[in-house]
């Protein structure tokens, strides 16, 4: 129970740092907000299932790489906390620049037509795997939460915490901009909360810059 005490901070600040990350819109969530609205919510959702299940997939990747190389590597947390750290601090800027923006986001259904519903979860899947960006993205979410000496249950946990995450937060954002009213709520909004975004970005990215290795 003392061990589960240790990393449990840890693991709740990786499922803050992805669940804030998925509530700054990038482009895997435009598209889900676009297609929603432009094409119907099947369509939304089943791209939203594809995004969720590549998302997982860098997420197993991301987590039990670092677990086999911080076993064998204890000294490389140093660089994967910089690297994370540097990342995270980027995201600080990109919310704070949006925050002083006056442009509302841009939601746009996918080029190249009309598909089934099994096809926009392929294009899910095929977008959120050759995304360059995610695998920064998951370094620093999964060292907010793993350390040297972290057993392998801390690794599955923040996995299968992002997990459920991701296809509930994925599920809602088409099922909810399926309409143009959600996109109207969340333009009003969207000053306020890009900057808490960038508030806690800034927060996390100089806890891995400065905690201990």
């Amino acid at each position: 129970m003392e061990q589960f005490s240790d990393y449990l901070p840890g693991i709740l600040l990786a499922y803050s740092a992805f669940l804030l990350g998925i509530a700054s819109p990038g482009p895997n969530v435009l598209a889900i907000i676009g297609t929603s609205m432009g094409v119907g919510r099947q369509s939304g959702i089943a791209l939203a299932y594809g995004v969720s299940l590549g998302s997982l997939c860098w997420a197993l990747l991301t987590a039990f790489g670092l677990s086999a190389i911080l076993a064998t590597y204890a000294s490389a947390l140093l660089v994967i906390k910089i690297v994370g750290g540097l990342y995270l601090l980027w995201l600080a800027y990109k919310s704070f620049r949006a925050a002083a923006s006056h442009q509302d986001m841009s939601a746009r259904a996918l080029n190249g037509g009309s598909r089934s519903p099994a096809g926009y979860f392929v294009r899910g899947f095929t977008i959120q795997m050759t995304n360059p960006k995610a695998a920064l993205a998951w370094i620093a979410i999964i060292s907010l939460g793993l350390g040297p000496e972290a057993p392998l249950w801390v690794a599955f946990a923040i996995v299968a915490g992002t997990a459920v995450l991701s296809l509930t937060f994925h599920f809602l954002y088409a099922v909810a901009f399926s309409t143009p009213f959600m996109v109207a709520v969340y333009a009003r909004a969207r000053r306020w909360i890009q900057g808490v975004l960038g508030t806690f970005f800034a927060f996390a990215g100089f806890k891995l810059l400065l905690g201990r290795s």
